[in-house]
């Protein structure tokens, strides 16, 4: 079992500096940031507060260091994931839902690290361009649909491995507006077609970022800078299946939103995968998903700097939104839409919530969680600026107790 106080940040913090010097020159300023982020995160460097219960024969006294809500910690995805998952749950539709997966060649994986957000764009592009234009073919859906796509850059190592998660109703508005449109209940569209053409597409999208001079290569690949090398290099992929995925319908809407809970902040690896850290290694949690049963969980053990340079690999360019909606969700048609879908598929509009009144935490002098003592309303008595320590001290460790006031 991994240790409670065993994290990313930690191994960062115990090895961080040696690996900057190490590979000084070749970070980027992202990466930089993330792990100075994660390193601080929840620690007195970014300041925070003190809170004591209001119970006079308590007292409990805590003291709370602030997140540094880098989309990139591992501890910082819960809030976020929280509010992102409220606002879907009003936009679910009671139809079977799909869970589609696309994924780019190892070749082209491998310069899409020195082109992130060049060929993390087509990526989420092209395939949502992949799925509308099959399901808009009267010959497997004649409908326009709704998709949801994640970007996700890792394998269960780390290792870089861009695919994209969709999720997509069973189903979608015809052509014409006329109707709801559904085929069998458990297939959407045919995976071959939805292959061949997302290579199609993928390719003369890559070519063509070549041509515009969008593309950079360096080391091992800078010979691809060559617009016949770049060719040669495309030239195998032609004639290879591209992996796209898709799984059985979900069970219902609450397995839509559990399902995308998982995946949708999700970060290259969480703290609860860990399972040990020492001065030269980290072993961690892996799955190999080409064995069936409980034999495909393992775990991997690499060296602390292997551990970080992987954990980097997966850090986004800045300003790259890796959660996005196509087809019916689109953005500027997304509201239109959902009340056309409900309306064919005779859904009541969820009410509209009136916006509620600040409660005495969300307005920042009371916590939102009681008193793990006696369950009493905890006050902030001191917020403390970053790089400084708080003047009141927390209550030392001790089992819970409910003080009876009566």
């Amino acid at each position: 079992m991994a240790r409670p106080d065993l994290e990313v940040a930690g191994i960062f913090r115990g090895h961080g500096a040696a690996w900057r010097d190490a590979n000084r020159g070749h970070v980027s300023v992202q990466q930089l940031k993330a792990m100075g982020a994660i390193e601080s995160c929840r620690t007195a460097a970014l300041g925070g507060h003190v809170a004591r219960c209001e119970n006079a024969a308590c007292g409990y006294t805590t003291i709370a260091y602030n997140s540094c809500r880098n989309r990139h910690c591992p501890k910082c995805q819960g809030a976020t994931a929280r509010e992102w998952m409220e606002a879907r749950a009003a936009e679910l539709l009671p139809v079977p839902y799909f869970h589609i997966v696309f994924t780019l060649p190892a070749a082209i994986g491998d310069i899409a690290y020195q082109n992130k957000a060049v060929i993390y764009n087509l990526l989420l592009k092209v395939s949502a361009e992949t799925m509308t234009t099959i399901a808009a073919d009267p010959r497997h859906l004649g409908a326009k649909i709704a998709i949801t796509s994640v970007l996700h850059t890792w394998g269960s190592a780390m290792t870089h491995h861009p695919h994209v998660h969709m999720i997509v109703p069973g189903g979608g508005i015809a052509l014409d507006g006329s109707g709801w449109v559904a085929k069998r209940p458990n297939f959407l569209l045919p995976v071959m077609v939805l292959s061949r053409l997302f290579r199609r597409l993928m390719i003369e999208r890559l070519t063509a970022a070549h041509t515009d001079g969008l593309l950079s290569f360096y080391g091992a690949r800078a010979h691809l800078a060559d617009a016949g090398m770049f060719a040669d290099y495309l030239a195998p992929l032609r004639k290879t299946r591209w992996l796209v995925y898709a799984k059985r319908p979900f069970a219902g809407p609450k397995s839509v939103l559990a399902y995308l809970s998982r995946y949708t902040h999700r970060v290259a690896i969480s703290n609860r995968r860990l399972v040990s850290a020492d001065d030269r290694s980290v072993t961690f949690k892996v799955k190999d998903y080409r064995i069936e049963g409980a034999g495909r969980y393992k775990t991997m053990t690499l060296p602390a700097h292997e551990f970080i340079r992987r954990f980097l690999l997966h850090v986004l360019p800045k300003g790259f939104h890796r959660i996005r909606h196509y087809g019916l969700l689109a953005s500027g048609v997304k509201a239109a839409n959902l009340s056309r879908m409900r309306e064919l598929l005779d859904v009541t509009p969820p009410p509209v919530q009136p916006p509620e009144e600040p409660s005495a935490a969300e307005v920042g002098d009371v916590l939102p969680t009681p008193c793990r003592c006696c369950g009493g309303r905890m006050h902030i008595i001191e917020r403390f600026e970053a790089g400084s320590q708080p003047r009141h001290h927390a209550s030392p460790s001790r089992i819970s107790i409910r003080i009876d006031t009566s």
